[in-house]
């Protein structure tokens, strides 16, 4: 008989400090600007706020930046933001590394990444649910054998005329697309931020539009 499924997470857990962000993409200067590389760029501008650096520790397959959100203080929330090193396929070894070394729980694991079902320029909160094609977030249910964590889905739209999803999605943002993604990924890195401390229905409600 299958075990029932643990409650859905509404807010943050007050007994859990610590937090881990993965910003799902691609490693390497080739891919840097590709739509699939989103959630790379979420993750930097997460580290960037908390004056953070990413450094390589020896055997995650990952860049890892640790530091606190907020004054320090006993209301501070610790949070580790990491990109792996491994392609978007492998993702999940990375990510299984980095949580054990850390001891953050899944329900306290978030991904950043692209999503082809939602228009650019807008944003969508959840937890749980499924995949839908992606292959970082598949690679990371094989190896946590959940899929039972926070997502920040990107829109980047769908491709344009018969082009291929994979090909649109391994391709650079356009001209007109850059004039905005700065500030789309400094909302989705401010929905990274309000779910840490704010929990899951505030930010669906600020935004899920």
């Amino acid at each position: 008989m299958p075990r029932p499924r643990a409650p859905r997470p509404r807010s943050p857990d007050p007994q859990v400090s610590a937090w881990l962000v993965v910003g799902l993409g691609n490693p390497g200067p080739a891919y840097r600007g590709h739509r699939h590389n989103v959630g790379y760029l979420v993750a930097e501008a997460l580290a960037a706020r908390i004056g953070a650096r990413f450094s390589a520790p020896r055997g995650m397959r990952a860049e890892v930046a640790e530091g606190r959100l907020g004054p320090l203080g006993p209301d501070s929330v610790k949070l580790a933001i990491m990109k792996s090193r491994s392609y978007m396929n492998e993702t999940g070894g990375p990510v299984s590394k980095v949580q054990s070394w850390f001891g953050v729980p899944t329900s306290h694991l978030i991904a950043i990444h692209d999503e082809l079902d939602i228009d650019p320029g807008k944003i969508r909160v959840k937890f749980g649910g499924g995949d839908n094609g992606h292959n970082g977030l598949k690679s990371i249910r094989r190896s946590l054998g959940t899929g039972d964590y926070f997502r920040v889905r990107v829109g980047v739209g769908r491709p344009p005329g018969r082009q291929d999803p994979a090909d649109f999605l391994l391709s650079n943002f356009t001209a007109a697309e850059r004039a905005d993604l700065g500030v789309e990924v400094e909302r989705a890195a401010d929905a990274v931020e309000s779910l840490m401390t704010l929990g899951l229905e505030r930010t669906q409600s600020a935004f899920n539009s």
